[in-house]
């Protein structure tokens, strides 16, 4: 039986057992195999430039940061697993976390396991991803690529239109495409985007592929009432359709919002079971930064250590 297992292998969960190891307890951290379709390492493993996580002057790649961050894990003495959690028992302690391979137990768990951007798969989206396409404007906006370029958002949302807003200040102009006549987003949200002189909201239209050379440089658009298709130049495709929690192993026993999201306890990573603490964007639906991950995950480990120093077994 471990003290700790970990399940994710991102900043947050990378960050917890760090933490955990560090404070003597047995760490064990599931990193998955291509878990929501991403590689061990989490979302930031398809993010080719970070410019925004402290400590790095110069660039630094995500594949990279979360290769030093393992090294750094397994230099405190982490056990690493490369397999995929597909359920977990809960019920009582110890718990625990199975594989199709092996059942483990601990005396805390911490969910770490993030949320997978929604993307619209048009044909060639795969040979422009993060060459061009984005999930999140916050993390990529101010790359070099996009500055005073065309830009593009996909959605409706308050989401879209914070990243639509963001993105104004870089590129020269940015194209909210949405499929229906009239947006989703709050009332203030719109007033704001449709004040902005650099963005234009185009109605009823839908992405239906983009191209290239060797980076994007346009998207073709349909408008739905008229069936007409369209190129539009752009340099950069950001999505802003959601996100989508990846709990479906847990099978409903710890509590999640309407969306699927870890609800914890304010201002802790305590959720609904007591022993088994969420970090990262499983639970964070606002920020969802490699940064405010990793402090999450700090905080998920001072919590579990808390626990189990409180509840020995």
């Amino acid at each position: 039986m471990k003290d700790i297992i970990i399940i994710g292998s991102g900043p947050a969960g990378h960050t917890a057992s760090i933490y955990s190891a560090r404070a003597g307890l047995s760490t064990l951290l599931f990193e998955g195999w291509m878990a929501g379709g991403v590689a061990p390492g989490g979302q930031l493993t398809t993010t080719n430039e970070i410019e925004n996580f402290p400590g790095f002057p110069d660039v630094i790649t995500g594949p990279q940061l979360m290769a030093d961050m393992k090294k750094q894990a397994e230099g405190q003495g982490v056990e690493f697993l490369m397999e995929t959690v597909e359920s977990v028992d809960f019920s009582s302690r110890p718990f625990k976390v199975k594989t199709s391979s092996r059942e483990e137990e601990a005396q805390a768990v911490i969910i770490a396991t993030g949320a997978t951007a929604k993307r619209m798969h048009v044909p060639h989206e795969e040979d422009f991803w993060q060459k061009g396409i984005s999930a999140c404007a916050v993390c990529d906006g101010a790359l070099p690529i996009f500055r005073n370029q065309p830009l593009v958002v996909i959605g409706g949302g308050d989401t879209a239109m914070e990243e639509a807003m963001h993105l104004s200040k870089f590129g020269s102009k940015v194209y909210i495409v949405h499929r229906r006549d009239e947006l989703r987003a709050s009332q203030a949200m719109q007033d704001r985007v449709l004040a902005n002189e650099k963005i234009e909201v185009l109605w009823s239209t839908v992405l239906v592929d983009v191209g290239g050379e060797n980076t994007l440089d346009h998207v073709i658009l349909k408008n739905v009432k008229t069936g007409e298709e369209f190129k539009q130049e752009a340099k950069g495709l950001f999505y802003a359709i959601g996100h989508k929690p990846n709990t479906d192993f847990l099978g409903g026993v710890i509590d999640t919002d309407e969306d699927g999201y870890i609800v914890t306890e304010k201002g802790t990573t305590k959720t609904s079971i007591p022993g088994v603490f969420a970090a990262g964007d499983v639970q964070d639906k606002v920020y969802r930064q490699a940064i405010t991950s990793a402090g999450t995950g700090c905080m998920a480990a001072l919590d579990a250590e808390k626990f189990i120093g409180e509840n020995p077994m």
